[in-house]
């Protein structure tokens, strides 16, 4: 692997070869991610203090921050211990006092002699109609004013490290940073008129007021987008890569697809005919496809999928679609199923549950070829199961599958292509973060006669109404859903929380009526409760959010969401997904606790005026942060330091068509854009990256 250049040795030596760091800060400032001199460069500024000096107190806002030269006055000692020690000063209009709690009288006359001018700074409030100053930030005489700046920035802090500190270091980082040639490209960086890395830099740490601390001032904007370049660079290149990995050419000749099409009681809106074409495009090239079907809930994705299989079986191969739970790859059956008869194609499911003799005999069809389509939970990716000629994976609900079962999956077949579902809307910005090494086709169109969801908020003081309600849908023969929140401190707490409602419900409606499905459940008993409930045995099904993604029971036209303020805008789309599947109209009530902050109201009224996910997704974005959207933890998204996706999602998409143009045009990185640019992939730390383009 190529070393680090020597340019930036400085930028990413130890912390203690800056100014007033020891090794008692060092291991402090580890609190913050700061590990080395190009960590504080990183540490932007996230206030800012003016220091702007003025003639006087008495013409400033107070309680507030004020710089003002002064003659010091009499100095009045603590009468008795524990008392502050009081300094009069004079500015230019009027007198107001310095306090000091545990005042030492030596060091004060040293540094504010009787008599003397000083520069004092720091918070002014009035007590009792005098002015007072207690412990001023900074003292100094006035032929030292132009140290202290007009706009001082205010840093993140950790436990041990003080403001004057993170200033000291960071000016001793900034000091280290070397000029380097520039890796944005030219027209673009001048459209935005954006400064250079340097200059940005230290316009950054120098904010010259609240302005400057925007996401959108020049020097912020562009220092965020080396960081998604070079993120997006990353990806591109681990695209580029893997697309060099064998692909095989999957090309069908459209018999199968053509049955399908004519069997189907509906035209298939344009979205999904766009994104069929895409996915056949991809599979006909010589690459590995690896692209993204994202839809929202009730899109179609299943026959787009379907489709994509069938491409697959037309070139003589097999297709594996894969899902999360045994309850979803089920359904994925009963989906396919009815589709496969009119294709004349073997469908078949593997899980968990195949034992024995059974399990043998399906194993040995899929050798064989005898099995066109295999539908399973992980358990497909078991050493024993081996495919003929597998071409295609399809993966449903990405985020509960790692990139590393991605390539499980990918090297039970020679070269297969990838396809990841999902049915969550994101927003754009945190797509291209997650997913920004995949190509992506989005359905967002409805299938013709999906019906509108009603929904309604509901106080819970109006629970005796909802029951009748559904006293009423049941006499009618209706489904209905009742959800019951998780409480995430405690599983027992949600279980009862379930299990009361289930037997407040069951005493309600009678026996029989109600069924129960929770997350301590064992696994059987779970799938039996669903299949009753699907197969119309039980008309109410109570639950935790086990059933949010994937279920479809058409009969089911009620949603009830017990305590909707606590569930996540996404989450409470996709569980209102669930009804409005069949024929009737369906209604979800969104039941909430009242009195109800203004966030949980915007969130359910946001819910209430549109069933648009990506709109859904967008709010819940602004509402919550990107970290919370995804759950950062387990998402694999990446942890900027200074870029906010939240308000610089533009940014994401120039960095991603920007990357990928910059490999296209140079896939080695040697013009002179192209060593800038791994310059920036050294300095981010994206020593993946840089491994991949070692290989090359």
């Amino acid at each position: 692997m190529s070393q680090r250049p020597e340019a930036l040795w400085a930028l990413f030596a130890e912390l203690k070869t800056l100014d007033g760091v020891g090794p008692k800060t060092a291991q402090a400032l580890e609190g913050l991610d700061i590990v080395a001199p190009r960590d504080l460069l990183f540490t932007l500024p996230h206030g800012v203090i003016d220091r702007r000096p003025r003639d006087s107190v008495q013409d400033a806002n107070l309680p507030g921050v004020v710089t003002v030269e002064v003659t010091v006055g009499r100095h009045m000692k603590p009468a008795q211990k524990g008392r502050p020690y009081r300094i009069h000063v004079e500015d230019a209009q009027t007198g107001f006092q310095l306090v000091f709690f545990h005042g030492r009288s030596d060091y004060l006359g040293r540094v504010l002699p009787e008599g003397s001018r000083r520069i004092v700074s720091g918070r002014v409030e009035l007590f009792d109609g005098m002015a007072q100053m207690v412990h001023p930030d900074h003292i100094l005489p006035p032929e030292e004013a132009a140290s202290l700046p007009a706009f001082e920035p205010v840093y993140p802090l950790t436990g041990g490290v003080t403001q004057k500190l993170m200033a000291r270091a960071s000016a001793d980082a900034l000091a280290k940073a070397p000029e380097l040639d520039e890796w944005i490209d030219g027209p673009l960086k001048a459209r935005e008129g954006w400064p250079d890395w340097r200059a940005a830099l230290e316009a950054a740490h120098a904010p010259y007021g609240a302005d400057a601390l925007s996401p959108a001032a020049p020097a912020r904007a562009r220092l965020a987008y080396d960081e998604l370049l070079a993120h997006q660079l990353t990806l591109a290149l681990a695209r580029v890569h893997r697309r060099k990995g064998r692909g095989r050419s999957t090309r069908g000749d459209g018999a199968l697809r053509r049955k399908v099409l004519a069997a189907l009681p509906f035209r298939p809106t344009g979205a999904q005919m766009r994104a069929m074409d895409e996915i056949a495009e991809d599979m006909a090239g010589g690459e590995r496809m690896n692209r993204l079907l994202q839809g929202d809930v009730g899109a179609g994705k299943t026959l787009v999928a379907f489709m994509a299989l069938l491409v697959a079986v037309e070139a003589g191969g097999q297709g594996v679609m894969m899902a999360p739970t045994e309850i979803l790859a089920r359904q994925h059956l009963e989906g396919l199923r009815p589709l496969a008869e009119s294709a004349g194609v073997v469908v078949e499911i593997l899980t968990g549950r195949d034992k024995g003799s059974e399990r043998k005999a399906k194993l040995a069809a899929l050798e064989r070829g005898d099995i066109q389509i295999l539908v399973g939970t992980h358990a497909v990716f078991q050493a024993d199961v081996a495919f003929r000629d597998l071409r295609l994976a399809i993966v449903d609900e990405q985020h509960r599958f790692g990139v590393r079962q991605r390539l499980e999956l990918g090297r039970k077949g020679a070269g297969a292509d990838v396809l990841v579902m999902t049915a969550t809307p994101i927003p754009r910005s945190l797509a291209l973060a997650q997913y920004g090494d995949m190509d992506v086709s989005v359905l967002d169109e409805k299938p013709p006669g999906r019906k509108p969801i009603r929904t309604a908020l509901v106080s819970a003081e109006r629970m005796q109404e909802v029951v009748e309600h559904l006293v009423q849908a049941v006499a009618e023969g209706r489904q209905a859903y009742w959800v019951c929140p998780l409480v995430e401190e405690s599983e027992a707490v949600d279980l009862t929380a379930a299990e009361e409602r289930f037997k407040r419900l069951r005493a309600v409606l009678g026996e029989g009526v109600v069924g129960l499905v929770h997350g301590q459940m064992p696994p059987a008993e779970k799938d039996a409760a669903m299949a009753r409930f699907v197969a119309g045995e039980t008309q109410v099904l109570v639950a935790t959010t086990v059933i949010e993604v994937g279920v479809n029971v058409p009969n089911a036209t009620i949603m009830v969401i017990e305590r909707a303020e606590w569930f996540g805008l996404a989450q409470l789309h996709q569980l209102r997904g669930r009804v409005g599947r069949g024929e009737g109209d369906s209604t979800c009530l969104l039941m909430y606790q009242p009195p109800l902050g203004e966030a949980g109201m915007k969130r359910l009224k946001t819910l209430r005026e549109t069933e648009d996910g990506f709109r859904i997704s967008e709010v819940d974005l602004e509402m919550r942060g990107a970290g919370d959207l995804i759950g950062t933890a387990q998402s694999g998204l990446p942890r900027f330091k200074v870029a906010d996706l939240e308000h610089q999602s533009g940014l994401m998409a120039m960095a991603q068509s920007d990357a990928r143009k910059l490999l296209a045009d140079d896939p080695t990185l040697e013009s002179s854009r192209g060593r800038a640019a791994k310059m920036l992939l050294w300095l981010m730390r994206q020593d993946e990256a840089i491994r991949l383009i070692s290989v090359g």
